[in-house]
């Protein structure tokens, strides 16, 4: 192996030696003459165009599409900058202005939770009553207006949930709260308002359990007839107070006119709902007293003593008897109640003819259509059936127009018996 490569090292050495011998003028002679320059690293080239120039590229290729995202664009950051504050003043702090803020951060996270989609019955019911608690440690009254509503919230959750025992059982709390109140500081607070407020409270609270006790969901008629006559009470008692003894200073405002009769009415209904017609007139009278006396509200009443007239029968002999030893009038036949309820469904017609919008509401068009029909069973009970056709008919008319479903129905069910009547003839 060696053998084979050293003549070739020795002929690179011979030629090594013969370069060297060879002076250095005559090698450089040879090479031309250039002129070098400076050596450069290649580097990136910068993008040089402007935003402007940007901008006038893109609409070149879209001139319409882009115009239009960036005017959405701007549209959307407007509305931004506006309702974003709007909405944290309106609906984040204002509706709960009247809470310190520990409560008020419950009652927004328990309100959360009782609106779709995120309605949860459980973590509602926990923060409403983390912000009862929260509000006792703060000192808030327990029977200001805010407490006592945040109890009505949770009252109609349960409503809302169907568990109806179980807001009976929150509004039943209430009822014994109030009343313990009244019944041991009610005397030491006739000149600061509390006391007007915690009674009206109280009477709304027996007339929202009487609704819920008289519902086929609870069906308790004996609770409810019991709620309603004491709200019934303690309202003629204290205006009859009121009007006797007059309001003391700083007592405060008490029930409205309309809120009295809305309460006599609720007595009313349910004494209707029970065939207690009798009983039912002589509310609707003094609520329709309460009542505005041109307003469609009143439409309705006059109805309500309309029908309630037409369905009462006269009392047994025996009653009949025992009742002339109190007053010398004998009680009204069939013949006059039939009459008089037909003058209240003409006075109803004749009333809402009067008013006019925008005074006029749903209630003037459903009472109008109401009262035709009545009409019509006025004079099917006294077998003229002409005339009961032609009212049955107006009324079906008159609640097609109105969208008043319920009326149809009846009016057609008029005009069915009214040809059975016609075909037994």
């Amino acid at each position: 192996m060696l053998s084979r490569t050293l003549p070739r090292a020795a002929s690179r050495v011979s030629r090594f030696a013969q370069c060297e011998a060879l002076p250095q003028t005559q090698t450089f002679s040879k090479l031309p003459s250039r002129t070098w320059k400076p050596f450069q690293q290649p580097i990136g080239r910068r993008y040089k165009s402007t935003f402007r120039e940007q901008f006038r590229e893109q609409v070149r290729r879209s001139p319409v599409l882009f115009p239009f995202a960036v005017g959405c664009i701007l549209v959307v950051s407007g509305m931004a900058v506006f309702y974003i504050p709007w909405y944290y003043q309106n609906i984040i702090i204002r509706p709960y202005h009247n809470f310190p803020e520990p409560v008020a951060k419950k009652l927004r996270r328990a309100l959360f939770y009782s609106t779709a989609p995120h309605e949860d019955l459980r973590e509602a019911n926990k923060y409403f009553r983390q912000a009862l608690q929260v509000a006792t440690e703060v000192g808030m009254d327990p029977f200001s207006d805010e407490i006592m509503g945040v109890k009505y919230k949770i009252a109609q959750l349960f409503e809302e949930a169907g568990y109806y025992q179980m807001s009976c059982d929150v509004l039943e709390i209430m009822r014994v709260d109030c009343q313990r109140w009244m019944d041991e500081f009610s005397d030491k607070h006739w000149n600061t308002g509390h006391r007007s407020r915690v009674l009206k409270n109280t009477v709304q609270i027996h007339v929202k359990l009487a609704q819920l006790y008289d519902s086929k969901y609870m069906n308790e008629p004996e609770d409810g007839e019991k709620r309603l006559v004491y709200a019934v009470e303690t309202v003629l008692r204290e205006r009859n107070r009121r009007e006797t003894e007059g309001v003391k200073q700083g007592e405060g405002d008490w029930m409205t006119d309309e809120e009295m009769g809305a309460t006599l009415e609720a007595l009313g209904h349910h004494y209707e709902q029970y065939n207690s017609h009798y009983l039912a007139t002589p509310l609707f009278l003094q609520a329709l007293a309460l009542c505005p006396p041109e307003s469609c509200h009143a439409v309705v009443l006059m109805n309500n003593i309309s029908t309630c007239l037409a369905q009462q029968t006269p009392p047994p002999p025996s009653i009949a008897a025992s009742a002339s030893s109190f007053s010398n009038a004998p009680p009204p036949s069939r013949e006059i109640l039939v009459d008089n309820a037909r003058q209240w469904a003409s006075k109803a017609l004749s009333l809402a003819a009067t008013i006019k919008p925008p005074g006029r509401n749903e209630e003037c068009d459903i009472g109008c259509a109401t009262a035709t029909h009545n009409l019509g069973e006025f004079f099917e009970m006294e077998g003229r059936v002409a005339e009961a056709r032609q009212k049955y008919e107006e009324a079906a008319s008159l609640s097609k127009a109105v969208g008043f479903t319920e009326g149809q129905v009846n009016a057609r069910s008029g005009l069915k018996r009214l040809k059975l009547l016609e075909g037994a003839q």
